[in-house]
């Protein structure tokens, strides 16, 4: 299985916290001498993780930015992004899950993935085609959560939506013009929260798909949120009446 490299000190610390057999190598800023380096360096050795100390412009080489806080890892993938119906056959209470319809900023994916671990949602799903994928910046962004959060890629993003409403799961998507306020909409059952692309929204097909679609309230001057904070408004009010239904 072909290695991925991981960046940024939250996404690195995650994966020797999750799955440290999995990490192969970890460069790392020779000049930072700081508590969280040693921290880090301390756990990947009691791992049995290879340390290699080089200087930042070498860093700056490997990521092609100087974004990476003067860690970077190599890691084996890891086996979350299952079959749909495997992810699903597991899954135990009505199933709550993200679908990502054509996000093409790495930020916004990885801060949609950090959400979603947040509040426990069960599985981020995207297209295939026509969207950013689950690059290392995404996977720094996400702070871990791409450890953690099943992340499925779909072929065909309008026949998944067919098979979840198959499996009784409501399809609820978000728009500015949506027929329901986002509290009007009943989240307590067997979800999928469709979000569309930070410009266009959601392609024609996926929204006819969906079975209801709801308007996040703004009071604001401003007309609309960016995706990943839509994402994390809709999924927390989801988990509210989830915990309210169990009280």
């Amino acid at each position: 299985m072909k290695n991925k490299m991981i960046f940024g000190f939250h996404a690195v610390t995650s994966r020797l916290r999750h799955e440290a057999s999995s990490v192969e190598e970890i460069f790392i800023d020779a000049t930072r001498d700081d508590r969280r380096m040693k921290d880090l360096v301390a756990n990947a050795k009691a791992a049995g993780v290879r340390i290699m100390p080089v200087d930042s412009a070498r860093l700056d080489k490997i990521v092609g930015t100087r974004r990476h806080q003067g860690v970077i890892a190599f890691a084996s993938q890891l086996a979350l992004a299952r079959n749909l119906d495997e992810l699903l056959d597991a899954i135990d209470g009505p199933p709550l899950l993200l679908v990502l319809d054509g996000i093409t900023d790495p930020h916004n994916l990885g801060a949609c993935l950090r959400v979603a671990d947040g509040v426990g949602a069960h599985a981020v799903i995207v297209p295939k085609d026509r969207a950013v994928g689950l690059n290392a910046t995404a996977a720094k962004v996400a702070s871990g959560a791409a450890e953690t959060v099943p992340y499925i890629t779909v072929t065909n993003l309008a026949r998944t939506l067919r098979e979840l409403k198959e499996r009784d799961i409501w399809l609820i998507g978000t728009s500015d013009d949506g027929e329901k306020g986002l509290y009007e909409a009943d989240f307590t059952g067997p979800t999928a929260l469709v979000m569309g692309s930070e410009g266009e929204g959601m392609r024609r097909l996926t929204r006819e798909t969906c079975d209801v679609l709801v308007s996040i309230p703004m009071f604001g001057s401003v007309e609309s949120l960016n995706v990943s904070v839509a994402s994390g408004v809709c999924l927390y009010e989801a988990r509210r009446q989830r915990i309210a239904k169990e009280a």
